[in-house]
């Protein structure tokens, strides 16, 4: 027991903001779906990425791309040139 070192005051105050945020729980929930999984994937960092945080994280990237296009448009409107096409 010996070797043992005291978690300093920073590391501790840290691991409870990441529990308040909710990071821990949402590590916790992919790491356990990956470890569930019945055919491990190649890469598991890609894995743990594509699964981290993608609740509705789709839909407002879709929300977000159609808005800015939106603007886009009302913006070379208003300055009085042909509005952008997507590509």
């Amino acid at each position: 027991m010996s070797s043992y070192k005291p978690i300093d005051s920073k590391r501790e105050e840290f691991r409870r903001y990441l529990e308040r945020a909710g990071v821990m729980d949402a590590l916790t929930k992919v790491l356990v779906s990956l470890y569930e999984e019945p055919d491990k994937p190649e890469d598991a960092l890609e894995y743990v990425r594509k699964h981290l945080g993608t609740e509705g994280g789709e839909d407002e990237l879709e929300t977000a791309r159609a808005r800015i296009a939106e603007l886009e448009a009302e913006n070379a409107l208003l300055k009085g040139e042909a509005a952008p096409t997507e590509g």
